[in-house]
């Protein structure tokens, strides 16, 4: 990790150096991903078929595209059963925090008979992407479906690859059946967006598709957003520690770390006011390394987007962290409520120091798909909203038009726009 004082310019730096990281600069994959969206569009089911076979080497067919429930009952009987207990417990937990975010659609009478309201209604199809393999997260699964589902979303369809062999992760398919999935199919990476985005013979068309994914996953939502809405272009993970000298040094190493195992591209920080606790975070860090079964990932990560900030101040460090921005941020310090009330952007926020940033990707409650690369100055978490689509309700009577006829007439007329004001003063022809 580097160790520097954090001043404007070491800020300024490290900004431009995170920005690196950045979806918006991985360009010379785009020509590649519109070749696939284009295929798929145009060629539905032969197109998607065709790069499966390509690039996940197993002969998908209209009849097995799509998992059977004779499959999912294998994963269940496969399953650790600890381990789907645990997902259920964490499903219960994630439901019951979203429930809390639902609205209802309402309606205003005013005495002059005019009627505003909004009318809240859930989308129809929800497709998520679910990566397969090595990188399979059941996690992820269970944050992007349930609030879907709290939602009301009347489908959610899933898309993840297969082996070789056509089959999926099972802890993929154990979730998806906790989570509520309605089809779960056996195809990925870009081909698998474009599927969903378009439709094709197999494959149903989508209103919203969510969900992580590699560099051709995030491009190819990029590419399909317009036709489909979507959750965020996602970059790597990162992690912003603000520690002071009431913090436990091991506690924070460890913590940096679990977000350094996600990639190479993963950034962790820490911003500490004390400069005893830095030397021995780096030295817990080494001592981490020895026994981590990711560490030549974790190593790569520390080099190349792992920073110790030395702040004078706290409030040095809450305006570094406002200005990273970061997806998450824990608070360790000696009153972290107080620090956390002039925090304004953050993906989310762990206080304390047993609330460690992994409570929050799989077990709290909150959802952990989360804005990242500074996008939290403007984004938030994945939430039940984004499932949610709203529509104005507009009813005047002739008395509460007459009160504003003139107005709006004015002001159509100030724009230039003469039929929108005589759609109005037609009303009031003698």
């Amino acid at each position: 990790m580097k160790t520097v004082r954090l001043n404007e310019q070491s800020k300024a730096d490290l900004l431009k150096d995170l920005l690196k990281r950045s979806p918006n600069n991985y360009t010379q994959y785009e020509d590649t991903v519109a070749q696939i969206v284009a295929d798929v569009r145009r060629s539905g089911d032969g197109a998607v078929f065709d790069y499966t076979r390509k690039f996940d080497k197993w002969n998908v067919t209209a009849d097995t595209v799509r998992v059977t429930e004779e499959e999912i009952d294998r994963a269940f009987a496969a399953a650790d059963k600890d381990f789907v207990e645990v997902l259920r417990r964490a499903a219960a937990n994630i439901e019951d925090f979203h429930r809390r975010q639902l609205r209802n659609s309402w309606i205003e009478t005013r005495d002059d008979g005019s009627i505003l309201g909004q009318r809240i209604l859930p989308i129809e199809v929800s497709g998520v992407y679910v990566p397969g393999g090595k990188a399979a997260y059941p996690s992820s699964l269970l944050m992007n479906v349930i609030p879907a589902k709290v939602a009301g979303v009347g489908k959610v369809i899933a898309a993840t690859p297969a082996g070789a062999d056509g089959t999926v992760n099972e802890g993929t398919l154990v979730a998806a059946r906790i989570a509520g999935v309605d089809e779960i199919y056996k195809v990925g990476g870009a081909q698998a967006i474009a599927a969903m985005a378009f439709g094709t013979e197999s494959i149903p068309r989508v209103d919203k598709i969510t969900g992580p994914g590699n560099i051709f996953v995030a491009l190819a939502k990029k590419a399909c957003f317009g036709y489909v809405s979507i959750d965020s272009i996602a970059g790597p993970s990162e992690i912003l520690v603000i520690a002071d000298e009431t913090a436990n040094p091991r506690y924070v190493a460890a913590d940096l770390l679990s977000q350094a195992e996600h990639d190479e591209l993963a950034s962790a920080i820490l911003i500490t006011t004390d400069p005893g606790l830095a030397a021995e975070v780096e030295r817990q860090i080494d001592g981490f390394l020895t026994e981590l079964s990711r560490a030549d990932i974790i190593r790569k990560s520390l080099e190349q987007y792992g920073y110790i900030l030395l702040a004078d101040s706290l409030d040095d460090a809450v305006e570094a962290a406002n200005a990273i921005a970061s997806e998450h941020l824990e608070i360790l310090t000696k009153d972290p409520y107080a620090v956390m009330t002039k925090i304004r952007n953050a993906g989310a926020i762990f206080l304390g120091e047993y609330s460690s940033e992994p409570l929050g990707d799989y077990y709290a409650g909150p959802n952990h798909i989360l804005p990242t690369n500074g996008t939290a100055r403007f984004f938030s978490p994945l939430n039940v909203d984004d499932f949610m689509k709203k529509t104005s309700i507009i009813s005047y009577s002739r008395e509460a038009l007459e009160k504003a006829h003139e107005d709006i007439e004015l002001f159509a007329r100030r724009e230039g726009l003469t039929a929108h004001a005589n759609s109005i003063k037609v009303r009031f022809e003698r």
